[in-house]
């Protein structure tokens, strides 16, 4: 597959490592052309033969992860409709509240992930998945010995059977936990993850396992 990955951040940048480990090629978009370029120029060191170019817009693909806060996603999401249209389109963010660090900026009769649904409509395919996940463990993809467990929730059959090859592909495991609305309870399991790195000192290196 041709993903894109909107936000070249830690986050933008781990889901890029996993799919070039699965083979899949990857387009860093962020509207400072030099900072994608160097983004991409950091993969290419790290796989040489991988397809990893940069772009300051979104692009067709068949996937489009957006790496961004909530509200960015948003702006996204309105801004470049036309180009997403017909594309599988990842949401990974958590609406948090980051002035309090206390609650989520979204009602609890829906989630991040519904409203981007709604902003592009129904000729995008919206999934969320690696709102659960952090970074530094994602790069590698897995955390404490064991592969990453991504839990993945959308409407579309077709398109939550694409964010799993992107997920199994890069020795990760994907877990389908239901409907888009589920992504009210990931986004509220996202937010618990990430209270509780201080007060465990966790130090962002805990990953979320279901275990049989």
């Amino acid at each position: 597959m041709k993903i894109n990955i909107v936000g070249p951040g830690n986050m933008g940048r781990a889901i890029a490592t996993r799919a070039l480990t699965g083979g899949h090629g990857v387009c860093l978009v962020h509207p400072d052309a030099e900072r994608g370029r160097a983004a991409a120029a950091e993969l290419k060191q790290r796989f040489p033969d991988g397809d990893a170019d940069s772009a300051t817009t979104t692009q067709a693909a068949d996937m489009t992860v957006l790496a961004l806060p909530y509200d960015t996603s948003l702006e996204v999401a309105r801004s470049a409709r036309a180009t997403l249209s017909g594309q599988v389109v990842v949401d990974i963010c958590n609406p948090v509240d980051f002035t309090t660090m206390d609650s989520r900026v979204t009602p609890a009769d829906t989630s991040a992930a519904e409203q981007i649904q709604q902003t592009l409509g129904t000729d995008a395919m919206v999934v969320k998945a690696f709102n659960t996940t952090f970074a530094g463990l994602l790069a590698t993809g897995e955390g404490h010995g064991f592969p990453l467990d991504v839990l993945v929730a959308g409407d579309h059959s077709s398109a939550k059977a694409k964010v799993a090859e992107l997920i199994s592909s890069g020795a990760m495991r994907p877990l389908d936990v239901g409907p888009l609305r589920r992504a009210r309870e990931l986004e509220a399991l996202g937010f618990l993850h990430i209270s509780v790195q201080q007060p465990l000192e966790l130090n962002w290196q805990s990953a979320i396992k279901i275990l049989p």
